[in-house]
Order: C-alpha cells, then sequence, then structure tokens
C-alpha cells in the first residue's frame, strides 16, 4: 500500500492543467487521468463513491458513532494553474533540509533562501522541489495526497470513532469553475474544509472578492504612410486604457488585506485588441470601487475618442466568506482544538485569492480553508513539506474524533 509520499509522487506527474479556453467539464480532458485513477485508489478501498459525467468524484465513510455528530465534508482539486506547464514534472526530494541553496534540476534555476524566504518555515523538514521547468502541483496535489492518506487510515483503523464524512475531488478549480457542477446530494455534509492552502499553520476563512474583466478595443487600421489623423492603433488602446487604472493596484505592491488588479493577458493587433484582466479586493465596498474604475476608464476614452473604442465586460466570480463565520464559527472551533491537541501554531490569515469552499459557503455549505505545507505555488519554484502534509493527516485525524466527542 502506498505511503502519502508515494502517492504525492505519483499525482504530482500526472498532467492535469485546466484550460481557460474549454468550454467542457472538466476543461482539459487529462484530468480525467486522475479522476479516474482516484476513483481506481477509492475502488480498492471499498469506500462508496460517485464519478460524475462534470469531473467530480465524490465519496462517502459512513459513521460509526453511537452519537449523532456534525457531518463534516472535505475538498480538494485535481487541475493545476495556467501560468507553468504541468507536463513531466519532476519531482526533487530533499531530506532534512538544512537552509542550504536547493539547485532545480539543471534548469539553472535555485530556490535560496534571499528570494524565497518561506524557505526557512522547512528547516528541518522533509520537503520537494521541481526540477525547474515546471510547476510541482502541490497546489492540490497535496491537498489530495492527504485526505486520501486520512481516508486509508480510517478504514484500516476502524476503531477510530468518526461521524459521516464526505469527500470530493473537484476539476477546474484554477479557472474558478470548481464547484459549477457541485452536487450536494452526494455531499450532505454540515460544513467542510479545502485542504488547498499554504503553510499548514495558516487557516484561512478570509477571501479576495473577484471578478474578470474582459477589455476589447476597436481601433482603426489605415495604411502607416497616410495614417495621420486616421488611424487608432487597438495595442495602443489597451496600453492608454491600463494607464487610466490606479497605478498603486497591483499585485507586486500589495499584500494582506490590500486589493489589486492585475493583467493577466494581452492580444491584439491595429484592428483590434484584448485585455483580461482580474480584480480583487477583501473588503466588498472596495472591490465594487474597483470595477468602477473599469467602467470610468471606458467612459473617459470613449468620450475623448468621440466613438466606441473601448468595451468592457465584468463578471463576478466568487465572493469574501468571512462575514458568513460571524453566525456559525463549528467549522473553526474544531480546528482551534485539533490543532492545540497537536501543538501546532495556527495563524488566521486571509487568503489572497479564492477556493473551492468560497462558492461553497455561498451555496450554504461553510468551507475554510486548511494548508498543504505548499510554498510559492504556480510555479517553478514551488515546493512542498511533506513533513507538514504528514502532520495535517494527523490533525484532520484529530480534527474528526473530536467531532464525534461532541455532542
Amino acid at each position: 500500500m502506498l505511503n502519502i509520499e508515494e502517492r504525492f509522487l505519483r499525482y504530482c506527474q500526472i498532467d492535469t492543467q485546466a484550460d481557460d479556453n474549454s468550454i467542457t467539464a472538466p476543461s482539459s480532458a487529462k484530468q480525467w487521468d486522475l479522476l479516474n485513477l482516484l476513483k481506481g485508489e477509492l475502488d480498492e478501498l471499498a469506500i462508496p463513491l460517485y464519478l460524475s459525467l462534470d469531473g467530480i468524484l465524490y465519496a462517502h465513510l459512513a459513521s460509526n458513532s453511537k452519537i449523532k455528530t456534525d457531518k463534516i465534508g472535505f475538498v480538494a482539486h485535481v487541475d493545476t494553474a495556467l501560468e507553468a506547464s504541468g507536463k513531466n514534472v519532476q519531482p526533487q526530494l530533499i531530506r532534512n533540509y538544512q537552509g542550504e541553496d536547493i539547485a532545480l534540476g539543471t534548469s539553472g534555476k535555485a530556490l535560496q533562501q534571499k528570494d524565497f524566504p518561506l524557505l526557512k518555515r522547512v528547516i528541518g523538514e522533509d520537503i520537494i522541489t521541481t526540477n525547474g521547468n515546471t510547476l510541482l502541483g502541490a497546489d492540490d496535489k497535496a491537498g489530495i495526497a492527504i485526505i486520501i492518506e486520512l481516508i486509508t487510515h480510517l478504514i484500516n483503523h476502524p476503531e477510530i470513532v468518526h461521524g459521516d464524512l464526505y469527500f470530493a475531488f473537484t476539476s477546474d478549480e484554477e479557472i474558478g469553475r470548481g464547484v459549477d457542477h457541485f452536487d450536494f446530494a452526494h455531499f450532505p455534509a454540515d460544513f467542510a474544509y479545502t485542504i488547498d492552502g499554504g503553510d499548514i499553520a495558516a487557516v484561512n476563512y478570509e477571501n479576495f472578492n473577484a471578478a474578470s474583466a474582459i477589455v476589447s478595443f476597436t481601433g482603426r487600421a489605415i495604411h502607416p504612410g497616410s495614417a495621420k489623423g486616421r488611424l487608432i492603433n487597438a495595442s495602443r488602446l489597451a496600453m492608454e486604457f491600463d494607464s487610466y487604472l490606479p497605478s498603486a493596484e497591483l499585485p507586486e505592491l500589495t499584500d494582506d488585506y490590500q486589493g489589486f488588479h492585475h493583467l493577466v493577458a494581452m492580444e491584439g493587433a491595429v484592428e483590434k485588441a484584448l485585455s483580461h484582466y482580474i480584480i480583487r479586493n477583501h473588503d466588498q465596498a472596495i472591490f465594487a470601487r474597483m470595477k468602477q474604475d473599469f467602467l470610468i476608464a471606458e467612459q473617459k476614452m470613449n468620450t475623448l475618442y468621440q466613438q466606441v473604442v473601448v468595451s468592457v465586460e465584468l463578471k463576478d466570480t466568487y465572493y469574501n466568506m468571512g462575514p458568513l463565520f460571524s453566525h456559525d464559527r463549528r467549522a473553526l472551533k474544531l480546528v482551534e482544538e485539533a490543532f492545540k491537541q497537536n501543538e501546532q501554531e495556527l495563524i488566521y490569515l486571509p487568503i489572497r485569492g479564492g477556493t473551492d469552499g468560497a462558492r461553497l459557503a455561498f451555496n450554504g455549505l461553510l468551507t475554510p480553508n486548511l494548508g498543504t505545507g505548499g510554498y510559492y505555488a504556480h510555479g517553478p519554484y514551488e515546493f512542498v513539506s511533506l513533513t507538514q502534509m504528514q502532520k495535517m493527516v494527523q490533525i484532520l485525524l484529530c480534527l474528526v474524533t473530536l467531532s464525534s466527542a461532541q455532542k
């Protein structure tokens, strides 16, 4: 039987990168490779499960408690991010890391504390890095490995008392579609946890309000030899539009609760151009103002050019689930006690992003986010602490047993 290290190494070598240009669910057929592998592993454990046509794998571990308990859910996603390739991942395992620089294969890249200070958080731990050519996929295959290890341990130790436990492995979380087709009939939990964070000391129940902005630019193509007073370059319109947005509200200039707009991609020529932005803020009122900035810039430019040269399409993606926890803190109280019993530091941090849990929360299922031991996700400098992954399994075991003793 595989251990958590072997599981993770197996999962991260399967390319599951999402595709935001696709309209299918999952967005990429290769996500089925990991979903089907997980289905096979759970079949071997004889746990009831259901794999939907939309690419969500559900599983249920029935209560063995003599008393009524809260029904708890756990969620992780199979897809990886778009920023770096997930193909041909070649992990490097470093035992008992002591703070030294780490060469990432033969790529010429290296993990150094001066550039990646969070390396200090894993000194003395076993860590896994990339070879510098791809992402690692710890986001969120570390979460998957933790959950599968939890299930395996509970099945192999039937003497551990727990309530009804529900599990879901979603696809397309990285492109905001992870719970588009979520079926609560297969996941009737009272509350849940996404296992999709970083340092396991950090627990997240506040996340960004999020929106996307697709900005279209229409130019006028004229031969440059006779262009004076006539040509309108759509690509330059895109650059001009960006200059109207607040220059301090960029991801590279903000942290903690500060929001940002982020130009994710551009494409264009003289006649047509397109810019893709994301907009993020924890505060709902500031979030609304930031979206309005895009509409103000649109109006300014169309007025300046006395025609429609800019068109802005805004779409909300998810919202900050933080305020919802003022009414029900059961999930957080359980985490606090589990961390305490495991002598694990706990820090509540606002997540500068979102998880499937944010959208689940607004569908009535409060779902804070727990860490996996992963750091610097979405790129070739990503690494994960195997030691922290193992510790999180112990915390989750404690959490489910605490729940069975609370009612």
